[in-house]
């Protein structure tokens, strides 16, 4: 069967790269993309038992390395994405701004376990259940990790400033302490 690979790429290639960047958007993207469908088929091709399910079997396949492809994309979000300067005109969007490069400096001072689940999942979107599994660790243990990094977060937080909240828990003031932020 592994004969019909060739077969299968002059037959496919074009048409599943074409499906791919319909999806991705980018050339060289779907080109890797196309070239990682192509390494999966090659691999797993002798388990195909029904010939006339194999191009149903190989579009699951380019779905599921797209698919990939996102997760990746997702997972790999830095903490340097997020904005510093976003818009200054008016004195929230200063504080706004001032807080975010506060918490970006937090967020790298952390342990790296802690600061690894805050940026997968509060940055990047990951669920716990994704970071567990993406970690290779339990969900408790994903759980743990993100409610300690988080409290690490807040305890950084309240040392450096005092926040006045209103009665549903938002912000509408804060102010740095004296000298007590090496963050900010």
């Amino acid at each position: 069967m592994r004969d019909d690979v060739g077969i299968l790429w002059e037959e496919l290639s074009f048409k599943l790269k074409t499906f791919i960047l319909k999806k991705v958007g980018n050339k060289q993207d779907a080109e890797d993309i196309l070239q990682d469908v192509f390494l999966k088929i090659c691999s797993d091709i002798d388990q195909i038992k029904d010939n006339g399910r194999i191009y149903a079997w190989i579009y699951q396949i380019t779905r599921n390395t797209i698919a990939d492809y996102y997760r990746n994309k997702r997972d790999t979000i830095e903490i340097s994405d997020l904005s510093e300067t976003d818009i200054a005109d008016s004195d929230e969007y200063e504080i706004i701004n001032e807080l975010v490069l506060c918490l970006k400096n937090m967020i790298e001072s952390l342990p790296d376990k802690y600061k690894q689940a805050i940026v997968l999942t509060q940055l990047g979107g990951l669920t716990q259940k994704e970071l567990a599994r993406k970690l290779g660790m339990s969900i408790s243990g994903a759980k743990s990790r993100v409610q300690r990094g988080r409290a690490m977060l807040k305890k950084k937080f309240l040392e450096c400033c005092k926040f006045q909240f209103d009665v549903y828990g938002n912000i509408i003031e804060y102010q740095h302490k004296e000298n007590s932020c090496k963050y900010c």
